[in-house]
């Protein structure tokens, strides 16, 4: 099974500036398989991406939220800590 998934920014604790790039990464600490990744924001069920990073350019207000990654195994699926981004 998968575990160990997290989730960082190159911006510290994700903070960013209006107009700004954001990228953000999902590291899977325990991974057997090929992996899929899927990108969410606030619970919605549409993906914003499904690579291993999620980057935004040129971010703006209605960016802001709580950011979470799913990997899956084809067999299992874990899911990072939700990130909470705020746009300065």
């Amino acid at each position: 099974p998968l575990s160990g998934v997290s989730l960082s920014a190159q911006s510290p604790k994700g903070q960013v500036a209006p107009g700004d790039r954001l990228v953000l990464k999902c590291v899977v600490a325990m991974k057997t398989g090929p992996l899929s990744f899927s990108w969410h924001r606030g619970g919605s069920a549409a993906p914003l991406g499904t690579g291993p990073c999620l980057e935004l350019r040129h971010v703006g207000d209605n960016d802001s939220g709580h950011y979470q990654c799913q990997a899956s195994n084809g067999d299992s699926m874990a899911e990072s800590v939700p990130l909470n981004v705020t746009i300065l």
